[in-house]
């Protein structure tokens, strides 16, 4: 995509405050998660990455190194930018930069109209759907 730089951020900082406000308008106020459930701890220590294009914030995600895979979650991409490959770009940008944390292994939760986006980056789904944020999703990883 042209003009659009993915880059991490601190916590906390300008963009990643930017990251945030994204991250309510999407799933708190587009999709209706309860506020507390979208906002939680791990968003303290996590890895944030943004997508910026046109001066703005168009997408973000969290990276978190647990025990025995890094979990990737809370994407989010602005309407406006949807479509675009914005997604696409920050899983490439979070996979390059953290496969040797745990080993090349990956594991996220994915709202189930979205499980092709993490197909085409090696996701397989498995268990049963479960609701989450008041959506179904279903586990997905990659190892």
């Amino acid at each position: 995509m042209a003009n659009m730089i993915v880059l991490p951020v601190p916590v906390f900082s300008t963009l990643c405050n930017e990251a945030f406000k994204l991250r309510r308008a999407v799933f708190i106020a587009e999709q209706n998660v309860p506020a507390d459930e979208e906002f939680d701890a791990l968003d303290l220590t996590a890895h944030h990455v943004v997508a910026v294009a046109g001066g703005e914030v168009c997408g973000t995600l969290r990276i978190i190194h647990a025990k025995e895979h890094v979990k990737i979650g809370r994407v989010a991409v602005s309407k406006a930018w949807r479509g675009h490959g914005v997604a696409s770009a920050m899983l490439t940008y979070a996979m390059n930069e953290h496969r040797s944390v745990r080993e090349n292994r990956f594991y996220l939760t994915a709202q189930s109209d979205k499980i092709a986006l993490y197909e085409r980056f090696g996701f397989v789904a498995f268990g049963n759907e479960f609701p989450d944020g008041g959506m179904p999703h279903l586990a997905m990883k990659n190892y």
